[in-house]
């Protein structure tokens, strides 16, 4: 069953009797499932978007390589049954079908006149470069490493975890530099696509929490990730299959409450023009809904806007040189760090191996940079993308918190993954959770 729960909400109670007409704005994964769940219950539901594709983060491209087209993902690309149990859910209901991936981490970092290259898969790619055998530095990271992973496991299971940040915890326990910048920090920007003095302020019961509930705090038994063959858009294809009303390249200007005739009506204008509707479900990042509430409440704005976002370029290329040198560390994800300022990297670069992480028919490495460090060769770049990540530090975890009272007043529904940990998962449950309450009230609507 799809887990509903959306928290103690007190929508405000003006039926007009028959199928609400609805609005959903942001057709990510939780525009997509919020929408695709009203019209299936019945509900006069309109999707829109001011892109020029549907999906949000799902977004597969066709690449042409080796004589073959075949798409591939940009943006969402795994998952397991453990930690997303409504989007496999959804995914069994769809008949979307999947297939194995490969979540391997490697690490390529400067040292002053040489580079540092190693990788998690085994003891081989953990020692690519048989120098760290004998390194005192990396062997102390390696220690590191089981010590966080047995002290964080500890305070995971007993719920016992300090209300402090990420840094903090590292300084407290001393935690050595190498295990933080050669391991910790690139493992945790590679999973939230923001850079390293982000991550640290980073509240560490989430961060501790996420990392045990996703197996990373242990090396053996850890989740069976998977992907969506195809692409994530076979998924997307068949939740717009279900919603009728459906408008791309129609983006809303503005979203205006007020009353009519004694009942609460939402006043949209997009670029297409004027529509009233009785419910606007809010499913885009929260700094864009701040935006278009052309009639904002103080609450609404402290919520929206306590969460910022983290501007990411990812560019789709062949081109290998990114990669470690060594080959045996090659790995679906691929850290680079860069030169830092003040201690501090600008921006994350991660390079995406795809021909490791979904089933495509390619002999070229395929490769989704996030933020490359040394330029892809031009010659094999194929396309690139801008994406937004939530970051979730104190005043954004303390906002989720508030959402709750938000929900359904002024006929008003704000869905994201930037509810949750910032993931698919996090983002469909919460499209399900408002598009359950929606056709909860409309019960209500119809048996008064």
């Amino acid at each position: 069953m799809f887990d509903y729960s959306l928290g103690n909400i007190c929508p405000e109670n003006n039926f007009f009797g028959g199928l609400m007409k609805i609005a959903v704005v942001g057709a990510g994964i939780s525009g997509l499932s919020c929408a695709y769940q009203l019209a299936q219950a019945g509900q006069d539901v309109t999707l829109f978007e001011a892109g020029d594709y549907f999906g949000g983060h799902s977004h597969t491209v066709d690449v042409s390589l080796d004589g073959v087209t075949h798409g591939v993902d940009t943006g969402f690309l795994v998952f397991n049954h453990a930690t997303y149990p409504n989007l496999v859910e959804l995914f069994e209901r769809l008949q979307v079908e999947t297939a194995d991936s490969d979540m391997s981490f490697s690490v390529k970092m400067p040292l002053g006149g040489r580079t540092l290259e190693w990788a998690g898969a085994n003891l081989d790619t953990v020692f690519a470069q048989r120098r760290n055998l004998l390194s005192p530095q990396f062997l102390r990271m390696l220690s590191d490493i089981m010590r966080f992973n047995r002290q964080a496991s500890a305070l995971a299971v007993s719920g016992d975890m300090p209300q402090t940040s990420l840094g903090d915890f590292l300084d407290a326990h001393a935690y050595g530099q190498q295990f933080r910048h050669w391991y910790l920090l690139p493992m945790a920007a590679c999973i939230w696509s923001c850079p390293s003095d982000q991550m640290l302020a980073f509240p560490i019961t989430t961060f501790l929490r996420f990392c045990h509930n996703h197996g990373l705090l242990q090396v053996n038994d850890r989740p069976q990730w998977r992907t969506v063959r195809g692409g994530s858009r076979q998924y997307v294809q068949k939740l717009l299959a279900g919603i009728p009303q459906q408008r791309l390249h129609c983006p809303v200007l503005s979203v205006r409450r007020h009353s009519h005739g004694g009942a609460r009506m939402i006043q949209l204008e997009t670029a297409a023009g004027i529509e009233h509707v009785d419910h606007v479900v809010m499913a885009s990042h929260s700094d864009q809904s701040l935006a278009l509430l052309a009639d904002v409440r103080d609450d609404e704005r402290a919520v929206l806007s306590a969460v910022r976002y983290q501007q990411n370029r990812a560019v789709l290329h062949s081109d290998a040189t990114c990669l470690p040198a060594s080959r045996k560390a090659w790995s679906a994800w691929n850290y680079q760090g860069g030169p830092s300022v003040n201690g501090v990297t600008p921006q994350v670069c991660v390079h995406y191996l795809i021909n490791m992480l979904q089933p495509v028919p390619f002999s070229t490495p395929v490769i989704v940079s996030l933020n490359p460090i040394d330029e892809p060769d031009p010659a094999r770049v194929i396309d690139e993308f801008s994406y937004a990540h939530p970051v979730f530090d104190g005043p954004a975890i303390a906002a989720q918190g508030q959402l709750a009272t938000l929900q359904g007043r002024q006929h008003t529904w704000f869905a994201g993954a930037w509810t949750g940990y910032g993931f698919h998962e996090d983002g469909l449950k919460s499209g399900l959770a408002v598009a359950a309450a929606l056709n909860g009230l409309a019960a209500l609507s119809h048996a008064a």
